[in-house]
């Protein structure tokens, strides 16, 4: 089976963006791109496009990706749309692997983008109501307050108007509290140094730092989540060009970044408590077997931390760290630049942004970037290997759809 690399990455800075469409927004990413490839269009021979609020928030459904691309000179190739929440992007990239693995074409693209700031801002966070089984909101709510019984909350558990998201992920904050011990002073450490490495990120929405007594002295958005420890509102757009090895003579290989591992995964009925079958456990478990690694020789990851949580929970399930421990380990310093292991050195979801349906290449574009060598002073050093992991929706007590993807260092 052909090796496949990454040639090309482009992205846009994340932000709100209301004067740019999601066409200008894919123009831009893809156009970086194909210029840090060293090819043109007509190389291409299939394209992936990651979209997951176009429909909700503009109404336009079923063919963005022959929409953005046509705007921007792409005709006759085959263009997949791809909706998977917030998993899109990786899936993605993941089914542009799959075309490359199947002999159909040589040289592909996937690109994600989104927007989702509108002047209306009950638009804005209806986005995300359908990323979880709309008939059964009343078990999933129910289900998901018995997760953290026994653990002691304040009066006031809620700040203003928020994504349901965020109440998920409280949930499965004080589910962790309850087990581990994991406490909110540990929470903040995660958002802090995530702040802390946007700074040096030029692409991220937001570049402030923040001490970790600042991030718990910050509005509540659902105890124990405080508005620095979740991610916000986002446009943008980031693309990567991938190609077989019988075609990497077309580009070099001084900087493409091997794939090692691309792996899509459902979520199952396991029980709550039951954490070693959680979906992305079972997905990074498969991504080792196949790139023929392990989590020792991660030099950095990316995971999806649309709230502190998620990193904390991510960083176990990929076994970055022991269960558990995974709050520990950022309060120590582990998981900073210079640390033992970075999470996140482009800032993470909580920071640089998340534009849900460009969230997954915006991590490959990290990825590659930091092992050519490339990020400057959020540079983790001599990184040969890296791993990302994008969740998608909520089904039970997981994702309902989760992608990990491993590159390394030729």
């Amino acid at each position: 089976m052909s090796d496949l690399y990454v040639v090309g990455v482009g992205m846009t800075p994340f932000g709100k963006w209301l004067d740019r469409s999601v066409k200008d927004l894919t123009r831009e990413a893809v156009n970086m791109a194909l210029a840090d490839a060293g090819c043109d269009k007509d190389a291409i021979g299939a394209a992936f496009f990651a979209n997951a609020a176009q429909g909700a928030v503009e109404g336009q459904y079923m063919i963005p990706g022959q929409l953005a691309l046509r705007a921007m000179g792409f005709s006759r190739i085959p263009v997949i749309n791809v909706e998977n929440a917030c998993a899109s992007a990786s899936s993605a990239f993941y089914l542009a692997c799959m075309q490359l693995r199947s002999g159909e074409a040589d040289v592909v693209l996937a690109i994600g983008a989104d927007k989702m700031f509108t002047p209306d801002k009950d638009r804005n966070l209806a986005v995300l109501t359908g990323a979880w089984d709309v008939h059964e909101v009343d078990t999933t709510l129910s289900n998901l307050g018995q997760l953290g019984q026994g653990v002691e909350t304040p009066a006031r558990i809620h700040g203003e108007a928020h994504s349901i998201f965020m109440d998920v992920y409280a949930a499965l904050a004080k589910q962790h509290m309850r087990r581990f011990g994991t406490t909110q002073r540990q929470l903040a450490a995660v958002a802090a140094k995530n702040h802390r490495h946007s700074v040096e990120n030029p692409r991220s929405q937001y570049r402030t730092d923040f001490s970790v007594d600042e991030v718990l002295s910050a509005r509540i958005i659902s105890w124990p989540l405080t508005l620095p420890m979740c991610a916000p509102i986002s446009d943008g757009a980031a693309a990567a060009v991938l190609c077989r090895r019988e075609a990497l003579h077309r580009f070099g290989s001084r900087r493409a970044i091997r794939i090692h591992a691309s792996v899509l995964a459902s979520g199952s009925d396991r029980g709550a408590e039951d954490l070693q079958n959680h979906i992305c456990r079972r997905a990074a478990l498969l991504a080792y077997e196949k790139a023929g690694l392990g989590p020792s020789d991660m030099s950095l990851a990316e995971v999806h931390d649309a709230t502190a949580m998620g990193e904390i929970i991510q960083s176990e399930n990929l076994g970055l760290c022991q269960p558990g421990d995974g709050g520990a380990m950022a309060e120590r310093g582990e998981t900073a630049l210079g640390g033992r292991l970075p999470l996140n050195p482009s800032g993470g979801l909580e920071s640089k942004g998340h534009p849900i349906g460009a969230t997954g290449l915006a991590q490959i574009f990290e990825l590659v970037t930091q092992l050519r060598h490339e990020g400057g002073k959020r540079q983790v050093e001599n990184a040969r290997f890296a791993v990302a992991e994008n969740g998608g929706g909520f089904h039970g007590y997981e994702e309902a759809a989760a992608c990990v993807t491993i590159l390394g260092r030729e």
